[in-house]
């Protein structure tokens, strides 16, 4: 690892716009996570066009702000409402609400916001000795390795999305059919353009995204903010007590590793991970008929893995240009529009922007535990605004900024269709991030395979000749196996919890 590039990327961090577009990342991804519904893909979605005219270290590292900004701020209406911002903090809800009725909600919120920072902070400083290693690595991959790793990419992601087996495939067949629209990648002859010259470019990406998560989810949200909401409880005192520091301390170690492995994995992510995490301290606890009456431990260890989570997932994103979760195909989205396409190549050639991508995580972490607690009452009365008054708002930005990417009226038509598609497939219970991932690695798989086919003369078997494409063929077998048993067991598990949460 090249040391003077790692402390050049701070030079990077502490250039006084770079401080301003953290602080202004991890400020709204903290917004998002308390506005239940809107996500940090579909926020980034909407401002992928804003990030056009700014330069690539400051906007990406706005971004990933949101990113892991929006995990802790999904706490503070999990504790406070018992009301998820964030499907991450889903598990969080058991404990912390618990520990809010208790007259704890300043414990729990205190001790999720030490979590969040010791388990991103420490994901971060694995990211920073890994990610070299796997970019080296990844050099030596050809259009074979390329092939079978974006089919256990997309295997994966939808074999371990949150709907049903069947509906993630199918999502996902669907988003690598519209990505073979415009001209074929090898011979430029047209394919599914019905004699468009505006689909013979193919679809962008920023368009899907914006018209699926934005749009789409926006629709989809303006169904359930019309309810009431529940009254917002108090916090009191933000700092944990030394008893409540000693309960969660290893919850907060096995969080967070936890968080960082399978972050690491496509389709893993902060949700799974929450979710393992409170599993994990369940079964190691002493007494677990604690848990789901005000555990704090509950509350410390999802939050340390789901913020560990957040960080870990840019590894492959930024080393492989593989994308493990809907929020990183969206950032995959805006480092291309940047022109700078992610992959083993980017620490060679941008090494500003990745280690300034990777070095501003420390500083946006101690943003985010500094302004956590400070800020939760200004988060909170930001639930009152009616949904009235900031959908009608956030579709217009979505519609302006789709304008302005190439002046196309077409364009805006597009994100209407895919923003319908996307409200439909969340109504069917289709979940959209498999299909948005799926357009994102296929335009990777059909290149790298048909490449492929031509270097074997068309021959099937020479991805088992080549002895790193072996090894990932046989992940993709064995995972073809394993994880539609590890499927049953997490489904399991998550049927437990709704059930103990429907107790409480």
């Amino acid at each position: 690892m090249d040391f003077g590039s790692v402390l050049s990327g701070f030079e990077v961090v502490f250039e006084p716009q770079n401080i301003l577009y953290c602080v202004i990342g991890v400020t709204l991804g903290m917004l998002v996570g308390v506005l239940p519904g809107l996500g940090p893909a579909a926020t980034i979605a909407i401002l992928l066009p804003i990030t056009y005219n700014i330069e690539p270290a400051p906007a990406v590292i706005m971004l990933a702000g949101i990113f892991y900004g929006a995990q802790y701020g999904g706490t503070i209406t999990s504790v406070l409402l018992k009301l998820p911002g964030e499907a991450s903090t889903v598990v969080t809800a058991l404990d912390g609400h618990q520990m809010a009725r208790q007259g704890k909600a300043g414990s729990a919120l205190g001790i999720a916001a030490i979590g969040s920072f010791i388990g991103g902070t420490a994901s971060i400083v694995l990211l920073t000795f890994i990610a070299p290693l796997v970019a080296d690595a990844a050099l030596e991959f050809g259009p074979a390795e390329y092939t079978v790793l974006a089919l256990i990419g997309i295997f994966l992601v939808a074999t371990l999305g949150n709907g049903a087996l069947i509906k993630s495939v199918a999502a996902a067949g669907v988003g690598l059919l519209l990505a073979t629209v415009g001209l074929d990648p090898l011979v430029g002859t047209p394919r599914f353009t019905f004699g468009s010259d505006q689909l013979s470019d193919g679809i962008d990406f920023v368009i899907v995204a914006m018209g699926v998560f934005g749009v789409g989810e926006i629709l989809y949200n303006l169904e359930h903010r019309l309810r009431p909401q529940p009254a917002v409880l108090s916090f009191g005192r933000a700092i944990p007590r030394r008893l409540e520091w000693l309960q969660s301390r290893m919850a907060i170690l096995r969080g967070s590793i936890v968080g960082f492995v399978l972050g690491v994995l496509p389709g893993g992510g902060a949700t799974m991970s929450s979710l393992v995490a409170y599993a994990v301290e369940k079964r190691s606890a002493k007494d677990p008929s604690r848990f789901g009456k005000g555990a704090i431990e509950g509350v410390a260890g999802p939050e340390s893995a789901n913020n560990a989570a957040a960080t870990s997932s840019f590894i492959p994103l930024l080393t492989l240009g593989i994308p493990a979760n809907a929020t990183m195909a969206v950032l995959f989205g805006a480092l291309l529009l940047q022109g700078i396409p992610p992959g083993p190549q980017l620490i060679v050639d941008h090494p500003d922007v990745f280690w300034g991508v990777v070095n501003s995580m420390y500083l946006g972490n101690i943003i985010l535990l500094l302004l956590s607690i400070p800020l939760i009452g200004v988060f909170v009365r930001l639930l009152r605004v009616r949904a009235g008054i900031l959908a009608p708002l956030t579709v217009l930005v979505t519609m302006i900024g789709v304008y302005s990417i190439r002046n196309n009226a077409f364009d805006m038509f597009l994100v209407v269709a895919l923003g319908i598609l996307g409200y439909g497939m969340k109504k069917l219970g289709f979940e959209p991030g498999p299909f948005v991932l799926a357009f994102v690695l296929g335009k990777l798989l059909e290149a790298s395979f048909r490449r492929s086919m031509r270097l074997f003369d068309g021959d099937v078997l020479g991805f088992f000749q080549r002895p790193v494409s072996a090894v990932l063929v046989a992940v993709l077998v064995l995972t073809v196996v394993v994880i539609p048993l590890l499927r049953m067991v997490r489904n399991r598990q998550a049927a437990r919890i709704a059930r103990e949460t429907r107790q409480v």
